[in-house]
């Protein structure tokens, strides 16, 4: 939903829902959104933050008929498309994720192409009044970054990215934007080392990304600036110990565009004890990486998964504070043995209510598969909802929850 007055678009990401294939994306999109619509925008166009894998990529770029009857369904439903989670490339749901959400990662042809059928997509389906974006992964999980030649291999493939979205603007007017999400345990990690690879490796490829789109050196500056940017996803910064007001300023001092702001919140153990760790096991047995940054003693030290950092502390109690990657609902703050870090969601939105930082709001929790049955308020449906008053009270300064 658009928020008015420059505050940009507001929606939830379907990556919460079944959507590994076209057909369980198509069945969530008609079962789920139109009743998240009906009870948060029921007189308004509502958006729609629609995940796509690389199977459902393939079945809508070799069905014209497809995308059709897709388009047909959200102008009947008053949807609208503006952005695209094309992070996971194949299943999310129902079996272990864990490392290979980034597989493929930015250094195949696959990921490559997978993007540009993602940007076709949304040329066709979305409104000519968004600029849609394209969510997508920080190039490589950080394991596996052999040196600077597997950086440059990234990079190489962004470029021809960034000039395929060059040439479908060209071609529809419709500009189409690429949007990195910095993760723990990843290349891109930190908000310094997000501003780094785009300062010093991205956008002196100028010149490669205008021998690659055709265009002159001057407007492939520009184009870099104009079609690719981040997703800053505040639970994964928050969960590295990051400020958060000071991580945007930085973005923004450094030019780089924040084509999505998602409210995300993670688990936060402000003191582990022995009883912290006990109702942190709840959250071990899971699909997905938690990977975990431990505050001890003014230093840091990262676990890929949350079960490590237990583990470290049994090994040696003593004091210390955790927080994990684990999305959890973000009207939530208080869990009994810990908290979450919804405080730097409401830094965040505090800034952009003040300054509005980026056109595209989301709000991305998608464990309710996995999430501990205490924390499952009502139904699937019920929870979107108050995830979506909870950040459009914040965005619009009235403390809605």
């Amino acid at each position: 939903m658009d928020l008015g007055a420059g505050r940009g678009h507001l929606s939830y990401s379907t990556l919460v829902h079944a959507g590994d294939t076209w057909a369980e994306m198509d069945a969530s999109l008609r079962t789920h959104v139109p009743a998240v619509k009906a009870a948060v925008s029921p007189d308004q166009p509502f958006a729609v933050s629609l995940r796509l894998s690389a199977a459902s990529v393939g079945t809508l770029i070799g069905d014209p008929r497809e995308r059709g009857r897709l388009k047909s369904y959200l102008d009947a439903n008053d949807l609208y498309v503006y952005t695209v989670n094309a992070f996971p490339y194949g299943p999310f749901k129902g079996g272990p994720v864990k490392e290979r959400v980034y597989e493929p990662d930015w250094t195949t042809d696959d990921r490559a192409r997978y993007t540009m059928g993602v940007a076709d997509i949304l040329a066709e389906i979305s409104p000519p009044s968004v600029h849609p974006s394209i969510q997508t992964a920080p190039l490589a999980y950080r394991p596996n970054v052999t040196g600077e030649a597997y950086v440059d291999a990234c990079t190489r493939q962004v470029l021809r990215v960034v000039a395929h979205l060059v040439g479908l603007e060209r071609r529809t007017g419709r500009r189409v934007t690429l949007a990195i999400e910095p993760e723990p345990h990843c290349y891109l990690e930190t908000t310094d080392e997000t501003v780094t690879y785009f300062t010093e490796r991205l956008y002196p490829a100028a010149p490669e990304l205008a021998r690659l789109a055709g265009i002159p050196v001057s407007e492939a500056i520009g184009a870099l600036r104009r079609h690719v940017g981040v997703v800053f996803d505040i639970g994964h910064q928050a969960v590295g110990f990051e400020d958060i007001p000071d991580s945007l300023r930085k973005l923004v001092a450094a030019g780089i565009p924040i084509f999505k702001l998602q409210a995300a919140a993670a688990l936060w153990i402000s003191r582990v004890t022995a009883e912290a760790v006990e109702a942190a096991r709840a959250f071990t047995d899971t699909i997905y990486l938690s990977q975990t940054v431990e505050r001890r003693d003014g230093r840091t030290t990262r676990y890929l998964d949350l079960e490590d950092a237990l583990y470290a502390w049994e090994k040696d109690p003593g004091d210390r504070e955790l927080r994990t990657h684990f999305h959890v609902p973000v009207f939530l703050d208080d869990l009994g043995p810990f908290r979450t870090t919804r405080f730097a969601v409401e830094e965040a939105f505090r800034m952009h209510r003040e300054t509005p930082l980026s056109e595209h709001l989301e709000i991305e929790t998608y464990t309710w598969d996995v999430l501990p049955p205490g924390l499952k308020h009502g139904g699937i449906d019920d929870y979107v909802r108050r995830e979506l008053d909870f950040v459009r009270g914040l965005v619009l300064g009235d403390g809605a929850v």
